[in-house]
């Protein structure tokens, strides 16, 4: 398989020595970098852009153009310097999100917000043309928590959101008795209930959370709001003044229909599409994480509820089927073969036949900072990479914490390129493993 990686803020940490990380990764089999998010650290802790932005850009989209300030010229130059290096060496390179900034349009005439980021996008592929498009995290993303998690939770309407869903003709009223139907619904089932319904199929599904025509509407503008946002920003590509590749990464195939981001729209309209390879223990975005926090809120609501009927209720909603786990303990003894060969595997081939090959490059992570979730083992990640490879996965990005660690690049070099030779001494040793010996002496010339 083909390795990208992700270099992620502080960007800072590449700078002076970029050459040297760039012949290792180069050696390991990466061929591609997503860099993001565009912008330097100030020395009070402020964020600085990485780039110059030009006014006449955001006056040509009809919107104000962001506002002077401060800047650091000299990084500026050594973040130039680092992209055309990666360019020499024929890298596909994304930036993470667009930089830039500027104004906005009334939202009855840009409800969802596209035509300000299609500036944003025309502006940072403008100042670094060693890019080849922009990746969007989440692109169209809605709630996706039951529980009030990262910052929202799946009933409600966003705050912010009211104006958004009246400019595209909805009723908030019927959204909001929708929302209250559903979450009466799920807040009043019972053992018999699920036990009779939740194995049965979609038309029992429907009948075990009651959902009538007020909660089939807001799903339906749900997903209308994540459909217009996609199609939204695809339609302002052939506009800008040269090919801009569009890349978005969605949560994992399961949780798509909640998310209301769907593969086979997006394999349509974008360029690449980033499957969320996330399967880690509380933190956010985790799959193991996600149906948690599912299991123990549906219990809270429900206590006559089993942690077995939880997880069944989830299954009906989402298909999600953990082999080895039939109570939340289980979720903390690790991930046995069959997750890999079963949901990892499946994710990744449902992902691949709703893309297509050509165009699906999962996003691979194993917890830890960003996301906060309990760290997967470097066995872990080789499961994954190996499942999906597989299933017939052409390239994957790792997206690391923040740099790959001693035994994540042995595996990614071990699958991908030349398989790295771990020496403390030698002119690359990956940043997130200490360099260290117990003793603090030089190793005697005759064992070299």
């Amino acid at each position: 398989m083909e390795a990208w990686i992700f270099v992620h803020d502080p960007l800072e940490r590449y700078l002076d020595d970029y050459k040297r990380t760039f012949d290792a990764w180069e050696a390991g089999g990466v061929r591609g970098i997503v860099v993001g998010y565009l912008r330097f650290v100030g020395e009070n802790g402020e964020n600085l852009p990485t780039f110059h932005s030009d006014p006449a850009v955001y006056k040509s989209f009809g919107i104000a153009p962001p506002a002077e300030g401060p800047r650091d010229p000299k990084k500026e130059q050594k973040f130039q310097a680092m992209l055309d290096d990666a360019a020499s060496r024929g890298w596909h390179i994304m930036t993470f999100y667009a930089g830039g900034g500027g104004g906005s349009l009334p939202i009855e005439d840009d409800p969802h917000g596209v035509i300000s980021y299609a500036a944003r996008i025309q502006d940072t592929m403008n100042a670094l043309p060693q890019a080849h498009g922009i990746v969007q995290d989440g692109p169209g993303e809605q709630h996706y928590e039951l529980a009030f998690h990262h910052g929202g939770e799946l009933l409600e309407i966003r705050p912010g959101s009211e104006e958004r869903f009246t400019a595209l003709g909805f009723d908030l009223g019927r959204l909001q008795r929708g929302i209250d139907h559903l979450r009466s619904s799920l807040q009043g089932l019972t053992p018999a209930a699920v036990r009779y319904q939740a194995a049965a199929g979609t038309l029992a599904g429907m009948q075990l959370f009651d959902i009538n025509e007020d909660v089939i509407y807001w799903l339906r503008a749900r997903r209308q709001l994540a459909l217009g946002y996609i199609e939204g920003l695809a339609e302002q590509m052939p506009g800008l003044n040269r090919k801009v590749e569009l890349g978005g990464i969605p949560r994992t195939a399961a949780f798509s229909s909640l998310t209301c981001q769907d593969y086979v729209e997006m394999g349509r309209l974008f360029d690449y599409v980033f499957p969320k390879h996330y399967y880690w223990h509380r933190g956010f975005d985790g799959l193991y994480g996600t149906v948690a926090r599912w299991v123990q809120r549906l219990l809270d609501w429900n206590p006559t509820l089993s942690e077995a009927d939880g997880l069944a209720v989830v299954r009906a909603l989402f298909g999600i089927e953990l082999p080895g786990v039939h109570s939340l303990l289980d979720m903390e003894m690790g991930f046995p073969d069959e997750f890999f060969s079963q949901v990892v595997y499946g994710e990744t081939q449902r992902a691949l036949d709703a893309i297509g090959p050509d165009k699906t490059i999962c996003w691979v992570s194993t917890g830890r900072a960003p996301h906060a979730g309990d760290a997967m083992t470097a066995r872990d990640l080789y499961k994954i990479l190996d499942a999906s490879r597989q299933a017939g996965l052409k390239r994957f990005l790792f997206h690391p914490d923040p740099e790959p660690g001693a035994a994540e690049w042995h595996i990614l070099t071990n699958m991908c390129g030349t398989p790295w030779k771990e020496d403390m001494d030698g002119s690359y040793w990956p940043a997130d493993t200490p360099r260290s010996t117990f003793s603090g002496h030089r190793e005697p010339e005759r064992y070299r």
